[in-house]
């Protein structure tokens, strides 16, 4: 199988290159680099202008994608893998029809670059496709980077305890019985003001509540996960006053990724990103799987 990453090299950006080869290396897949250059404005009869822009935009892909593969010789030469421009309106639609031509089985992209250093920063690229792919998009923290034989030690899947969130967690299950991971099953909380007079039931003792009966889901779900269920799992609920505090109250190591799932009005099994999974993708301290 194949994953497809985005790659501007004008922005220099490596953090994408650098964890598809990461997911790559852990699943025994190969990479094709995908740069977007300028596509031309179909008019009927082309003009100097027009011939001129043309050979300028093939120019700039083609030292694109030669930077790109230098790029990857010096990432990860042990990983087979390849650097094309495309031509395009888009980068997001660009990615996913490279994605479909090859059957891709994930999409790579980076963060924008307005965000804090270590965390997701979803760019309107990335955005676009949390909102129309319809296989997995991972997503780079800003500035990711990892040791040239870096894996996949543990993914953690954000669980919420409906039919969706099982799906995701066999999925990710799967995942990590194919390269070897150690599985977390998270359902993350945030925590209400109280509730006064203290008589009335309060936001603590519901959230207690919460937390208590998410612990139950969680076990069965692992418990139905089979022959799919890793050696190493562990189960929790990370709470706070924001999701930034929740997920902060976790540890999490170098080989770590986060795995989400899309709303549950995703139509025609495309990603659709709710609001709750946003702000936790926001949130994440380490890259992003989200998943249909």
């Amino acid at each position: 199988m194949t994953l497809v990453v985005g790659y501007a090299a004008l922005k220099g950006d490596v953090a994408p290159l650098q964890l598809a080869a990461t997911l790559a290396r852990s699943a025994g897949q190969d990479l094709l680099v995908v740069t977007m250059v300028p596509a031309p404005w179909p008019t009927p009869t082309a003009r100097a202008a027009d011939r001129e822009f043309e050979a300028w935009a093939q120019e700039q892909g083609q030292q694109t994608a030669a930077a790109a593969q230098q790029v990857l010789a010096e990432f990860c030469s042990d990983i087979p893998a390849r650097a094309v421009a495309v031509p395009g309106k888009s980068e997001a639609a660009t990615l996913i029809d490279q994605a479909i031509e090859v059957d891709a089985s994930m999409i790579v992209v980076g963060s924008g670059h307005d965000g804090a250093w270590g965390s997701v920063v979803l760019s309107s690229t990335a955005d676009r496709l949390l909102h129309s792919s319809s296989i997995p998009v991972a997503v780079a923290t800003r500035g990711f980077r990892a040791p040239e034989d870096a894996r996949v030690t543990r993914a953690t899947c954000a669980f919420r305890g409906d039919e969706a969130s099982i799906a995701v967690l066999t999925r990710t299950a799967a995942i990590c019985a194919e390269v070897g991971a150690a599985l977390r099953v998270v359902t993350f909380g945030v925590r209400g003001k109280t509730m006064y007079p203290p008589e009335v039931i309060g936001e603590d003792d519901i959230l207690a509540a919460y937390v208590q009966d998410t612990g139950a889901l969680q076990d069965r779900a692992v418990a139905d996960l089979g022959a799919l269920r890793p050696s190493d799992v562990e189960t929790t609920v990370a709470t706070g006053r924001n999701w930034s505090e929740a997920l902060d109250s976790l540890d999490w190591d170098r080989g770590d990724v986060l795995v989400v799932g899309s709303s549950t009005a995703s139509l025609m099994q495309r990603l659709f990103l709710g609001s709750t999974a946003t702000k936790i993708v926001r949130s994440s301290p380490v890259p992003v799987i989200v998943v249909p």
